[in-house]
């Protein structure tokens, strides 16, 4: 990266709040969804086990459609109040959109330390399947 994004992505980082791997592996089970902001190749190859994908580019404009958070029976998916965990293969992208939702009014959005490199670093699960 270049001396400008890396200083977009460091800042952004010191506005967001970032977990790591094993901190977020012991979350299960608390509801939060996890979001994958790679491009769907990258998802396909491998994803955190849950995730839903919801690349980078387009995180902005779909969120809010995205059937995990607006077009169940629920309103509660729905809420911006909703824990989020967005990750990405190294944690700069996730950092990037963390802040950007973070704009848009979402309240507990965390990006995962390291992104999903650091989560195969740790020996955490992998999925393949489609989610």
């Amino acid at each position: 990266m270049d001396l400008a994004v890396n200083a977009l992505v460091a800042a952004a980082r010191r506005r967001i709040h970032e977990v790591s791997p094993v901190e977020l592996h012991g979350w299960r089970g608390r509801g939060h969804l996890l979001i994958d902001v790679r491009e769907p190749d990258e998802f396909a190859a491998g994803h955190l086990p849950g995730a839903i994908n919801l690349p980078r580019g387009v995180l902005e404009f779909s969120i809010a459609a995205h059937p995990a958070l607006a077009c169940q029976a629920s309103d509660a998916l729905a809420r911006k109040s909703r824990t989020l965990v967005l990750y990405c293969l190294s944690g700069a992208r996730a950092a990037l959109a963390a802040d950007s939702l973070q704009q848009l009014g979402f309240e507990h959005v965390h990006s995962l330390a390291g992104g999903i490199a650091a989560w195969r670093e740790a020996a955490l699960p992998v999925a393949t399947e489609t989610a």
